[in-house]
Parts: C-alpha cells; sequence; structure tokens
C-alpha cells in the first residue's frame, strides 16, 4: 500500500509553460455564458413582429391618406380665395363703370381737360391693372353672348348682323364679362343678297362676252 504523503493535493494535469490559474480558468465555466441552443426561433416573438409589422403598414398608410388631404384642403382654400378675390374685384369694377362712361363721354366732347383729365386718367390706369378690359368695335359680327343691341336696322352693304354702333362699350374681367357692349346692329336688306347675285352673275357673264349665238 502506498502511503500518501500529508498535506499533498492532487492538482491537474498543466501543459508545460501554462500556470496553475491557467488551468483553472479553463476547467471552469465563464459566468454569464448562454446555455448552447439548437437555434430555433421562438414562434411568439414572430409572430408580435408581425403585428408589429401590420400596426406599422396601418400608420402609414393613415399618414399618407392625411397628407392627401391636407394637399387637397390647401388646393380647395387657394382656389376659394382667388375665386372670391375676382369676385370682390368684379363688384368694385362694376359700381366704377358709370364713372369711367362719364370720362369716355367727355374725353369725347373734348372736356377732359386740367386737374380732371389727370385724375381721370389715374382712376382708368388703376381699373386696367386690376384687369379691367374694355371691349366692342363698329363693324365686328353681332353675338348676343357679349353683346347687347339696343338699335336695329337694315343695310344693304353687310352680309350679317353686323354692329354699326357702339352705344356703350363693354367690360370683361379675364373671361368674366361684367357688362356687356351695347350697340346698334345692322342686317342685310332683304332681297339684296338674290340682287347682288344676279349682279354678279351679269358681271361674269360679260367679262366672257355675252352668251353664246346659235
Amino acid at each position: 500500500m502506498t502511503e500518501e504523503t500529508p498535506g499533498f493535493e492532487e492538482k491537474p494535469d498543466v501543459p508545460s509553460g501554462a500556470t496553475p490559474d491557467d488551468a483553472e480558468s479553463k476547467a471552469a465555466p465563464q459566468e454569464g455564458a448562454a446555455p448552447a441552443g439548437d437555434g430555433a426561433v421562438d414562434p411568439g416573438l414572430v409572430a408580435q413582429l408581425d403585428q408589429v409589422r401590420t400596426a406599422l403598414g396601418e400608420r402609414t398608410a393613415d399618414l399618407q391618406r392625411l397628407q392627401a388631404e391636407y394637399q387637397n384642403y390647401r388646393r380647395r382654400v387657394e382656389r376659394d380665395r382667388i375665386t372670391v378675390k375676382e369676385i370682390a374685384i368684379a363688384n368694385l369694377l362694376t359700381e366704377l363703370l358709370p364713372v369711367i362712361d362719364d370720362i369716355g363721354r367727355a374725353r369725347e366732347h373734348g372736356e377732359l381737360v386740367g386737374g380732371f383729365k389727370s385724375v381721370a386718367e389715374s382712376l382708368e390706369t388703376v381699373a386696367a391693372k386690376m384687369g379691367l378690359q374694355a371691349f366692342g368695335k363698329e363693324g365686328e359680327p353681332f353675338d348676343p353672348t357679349i353683346h347687347e343691341a339696343l338699335m336695329h336696322s337694315y343695310a344693304p352693304d353687310v352680309t350679317e348682323t353686323t354692329c354699326v354702333a357702339i352705344l356703350q362699350p363693354g367690360y370683361r374681367i379675364g373671361e368674366r364679362t361684367i357688362r356687356p357692349a351695347r350697340v346698334a346692329v345692322a342686317e342685310p336688306q332683304p332681297g339684296a343678297q338674290a340682287v347682288k347675285e344676279e349682279s354678279a352673275e351679269a358681271a361674269d357673264d360679260k367679262e366672257s362676252g355675252g352668251p353664246d349665238e346659235g
């Protein structure tokens, strides 16, 4: 029987060049190390992730819808603002039309002189800057959408209903007519067209030497 030496403890084998502390740290398990798993994913976590993704997609769609509604609201407000502005300007200029008519009549009679002329021209300039445009000329075809006929006659030298005199000019702002032009119109003389056609035929016959003799 072998007697053990008192006080002698058996030590683990230590490689050459290594200290006993290295052997102990290698043999002891590391604190906080996760146990080796088999790589499986927790189904509960997958379900939660799907729920989060679905909620994120819904919130994104809500945000896009709200942004589109806001853009439509801004466009609608801007359009309404422009419309209200145009209506206000049209109402103001409509109230000024009698004054502008008086200025036109004074100019025709040579009464637009001195300080009155300066004030009148300034008013006309401001009205033009606000978009007021006059229309209506003698000799243009009659258009019931922009002309108002106050006088009617017949004339042998017109081929369609024509404005032969502008009694009061019309005014518009952009495409909006705020007052039609008040005009005197003339229609072709009844039977004048037939007379013209006969005269034209006679002139053609004369130029060609008359009808052929048999």
